[in-house]
């Protein structure tokens, strides 16, 4: 069984209609119109137990109402999922005791009391057993590295500090599927390493399937096996992060600098950018032959440098949110 299960999923969400001059708002008061903003358009994917997914897209692609949906938060306008086997609309109370959810703006965690507060809070909302939260709480605060910050009003923890409090929190009842929205944002480089560390622990050591949305392309990389990219409310990639990465292997990224000024034009291939002594290209691989352009450059002249890189997974990521541009209403 799929620990996720999505089937042509739907959302569509009533908007009022802005009006024009004084007597269409007045008009407006009395018979408003509304227009149809679909927000998730048939949406499909399967997520196995144990994976570990990134669900991206640009602003306003769906990707915050489909967690809605599948946390039981939104009722589906049309289209099926499923977590663990429960409707998440339905069964919204069962599926709670099998998920955890954190979300990078908001808390789980009361403001005014200590996180240890909190933690016993939590375990009295999932009817965790006394013995039970007694043997997690401290596994969890030895393994997050929370010991410090448990006393200290929440308030008075830093954004790190509160988000590795937030993410120990969500997994207090054993969570089998575990929902990240924007786990990182806001967090410094030291804090955003220390917490990827941690998810991927969390997938290695629990089987715990981990479902991500991110901006951070750190995130992605160094936690996420599998992508699934979504524009205008519908899926248009969904690979491994292997495959995703491939894609870059068709792009090559090359840098040369010489002693003295040379001629480099290549036949077909033209610098993007050129001083009298160096230039750098962009090529297509299944145009151009690698090798070849390596040799033309080496014999153009005397060498001081010359750098061949890939394309960088945000640029790949860039334009396959482009190509997805071209059509479709923007989701919420």
């Amino acid at each position: 069984m799929s620990a996720i299960s999505v089937q042509r999923l739907s959302k569509s969400f009533r908007s009022k209609v802005r009006p024009e001059g004084l007597g269409s708002s007045l008009k407006s008061l009395i018979a408003p119109s509304y227009r149809e903003v679909e927000a998730v358009r048939e949406v499909s994917f399967e997520v196995e137990e144990g994976e570990v997914v990134a669900f991206l897209g640009p602003n306003g692609a769906g990707k915050s109402t489909t967690i809605k949906m599948l946390t039981g938060i939104l009722r589906p306008s049309s289209g099926y999922c499923s977590v663990l086997g429960l409707d998440p609309s339905r069964q919204r109370t069962a599926l709670a005791r099998s998920i955890g959810a954190v979300f990078g703006q908001r808390s789980q965690l009361w403001f005014h009391l200590p996180p240890s507060d909190s933690f016993r809070l939590l375990g009295a909302v999932y009817e965790i057993e006394p013995e039970v939260l007694a043997r997690r709480v401290p596994e969890l605060v030895e393994r997050f590295g929370i010991g410090p910050y448990m006393d200290m009003p929440v308030r008075k923890l830093s954004l790190g500090e509160r988000i590795r409090c937030e993410i120990a929190a969500s997994l207090l009842h054993a969570p089998k599927v575990l929902f990240l929205d924007e786990p990182t944002i806001g967090l410094d480089l030291v804090v955003r390493r220390e917490v990827r560390a941690l998810l991927s622990e969390i997938a290695r050591r629990d089987g715990t399937t981990v479902f991500i949305t991110s901006h951070d392309l750190g995130d992605i990389e160094r936690v996420c096996k599998r992508a699934i990219i979504i524009h205008h409310g519908g899926v248009v990639v969904d690979e491994s992060m292997k495959e995703l990465r491939h894609r870059s292997l068709s792009r090559k990224f090359i840098g040369v600098k010489y002693a003295s000024p040379v001629d480099f034009e290549l036949g077909g291939l033209k610098p993007v950018k050129r001083t009298e002594t160096a230039a750098s290209y962009v090529v297509d691989t299944n145009e151009h032959r690698l090798p070849e352009v390596l040799r033309a450059l080496v014999g153009r002249g005397e060498l001081e440098d010359l750098t061949v890189e890939d394309e960088a997974l945000e640029d790949i990521i860039a334009r396959i949110y482009a190509a997805g541009a071209s059509t479709g209403e923007a989701g919420l």
